[in-house]
């Protein structure tokens, strides 16, 4: 299941000294390479100590302009979550079990599809918020979304929370960084295309293998490692990480045993097939459309094959300001300033808004900030088809 750069050092060492208020296991602006009394000396003084080189000096400015954007609010999260949850249950069952013409259907599937995909995302903040920040909020979102759409949130913190590391970012290891802007057209098109099969990929992962891997200890040792990954790597392997939700064992058995149920209900006749064909192409339009966010999410220039400083990694990554609320259709829950997510994993998405229009206007910081930032969609994507074509043009064999 897989679903140019201003610096003066690559080699920055994570500070081994934890501040609980921020993600640490994120190699970006949230933990850059400074002791815990530099940090605080810039938390006060919005002044980078002497001593810091510029790259850490411009990311240290950038931070203390948002210092007070860290702290979620458990109305904003569980209201936004809970509202998209239910008009897209809603509109799910609805085109399912209700007889209508053929464009009240589309515009019922449409629905479906942005209500659920914003209430699906919101296993990206799962990933970053730190243990005890929203109280009941991962088991709600794995009950209402995440196993009900065969997602839970085990397949993605841990996993997600290696692509934010210094060393790990756009390398091998990645899971979540292909170089797309160096592959061909179809091999594009074959990766937004792909969603089409994901329903039946964890279908089989929920459904068949994991009652065969409680019988065959090898094959779970298996399917974790290699089928349990929201990734756009087939070949990533997933490794043991501290940031792992510990409840995995729980939400796998929970989405075998609602997709095993739903499928033994149906076949028994208590409910039609049609739910299942509903769910397949909600959850199919869910993964075309994140596939589109994925492509313009980075630049995708870089060959994977060595490290990126911090700022590098801003540069590679890209915001969309677009427009207020139809930019948020493609790119929910704060997607769509995704290098500033970047900068600082761990502030909420109703906060990256605020922060984006403080860094842009920010004398000193918006001149590198801005380099990282698309108006729309249709220029981000013509970006990635510039630098494909530069690329081809500089390497024509």
């Amino acid at each position: 299941m897989r679903w140019p750069g201003m610096t003066t050092r690559s080699d920055l060492p994570i500070n081994d000294m934890p501040n609980p208020g921020h993600d640490y296991s994120t190699a970006t602006c949230d933990n850059i390479a400074m002791s815990t009394d530099r940090l605080d000396h810039t938390a006060r003084t919005a002044e980078p100590p002497p001593g810091m080189d510029m790259e850490l000096k411009q990311l240290a400015a950038a931070r203390a302009l948002v210092r007070d954007l860290f702290q979620p609010q458990a109305r904003l999260y569980w209201g936004d979550f809970l509202l998209h949850a239910a008009l897209g249950w809603a509109a799910l069952i609805a085109i399912a079990v209700l007889a209508m013409p053929w464009w009240l259907l589309l515009a019922g599937w449409l629905l479906a599809v942005l209500a659920l995909y914003r209430a699906v995302i919101f296993i990206h903040e799962l990933a970053h918020l730190r243990p005890g920040a929203l109280p009941g909020f991962r088991l709600g979102w794995n009950l209402l979304c995440g196993i009900p759409m065969l997602a839970p949130s085990f397949t993605y913190s841990g996993v997600h929370n290696h692509h934010h590391k210094r060393d790990v970012y756009g390398t091998a290891g990645d899971g979540e960084y292909l170089a797309f802007a160096r592959f061909p057209h179809w091999l594009l098109i074959g990766h937004l295309l792909l969603g089409v099969l994901v329903p039946a990929l964890v279908l089989l992962r929920f459904v068949l293998i994991t009652p065969l891997g409680w019988i065959v200890p090898p094959l779970r040792r298996w399917s974790f490692r290699s089928a349990s990954s929201l990734t756009v790597d087939f070949r990533y392997r997933r490794e043991a990480s501290e940031r792992d939700d510990k409840h995995w064992r729980w939400q796998e058995a929970g989405a075998w045993l609602w997709g095993s149920g739903m499928l033994a209900l149906m076949a028994t006749g208590v409910l039609p097939w049609s739910l299942l064909i509903s769910w397949y192409a909600v959850l199919a339009g869910i993964m075309i459309t994140n596939g589109v966010r994925t492509l313009i999410a980075h630049r995708y220039l870089h060959d994977r094959r060595s490290e990126l400083s911090l700022m590098q990694q801003f540069h590679d990554s890209v915001d969309v300001s677009g427009h207020r609320y139809l930019t948020s259709l493609w790119a929910p829950v704060g997607l769509r300033y995704h290098a500033t997510h970047h900068l600082f994993p761990s502030m909420p998405y109703h906060n990256l808004g605020t922060a984006h229009r403080r860094l842009r206007a920010a004398s000193g910081i918006s001149e590198w900030y801005l380099q990282a930032h698309e108006p729309n969609l249709r220029r981000a994507w013509s970006r990635l088809w510039q630098a494909r074509a530069a690329l081809r043009a500089a390497n024509p064999h």
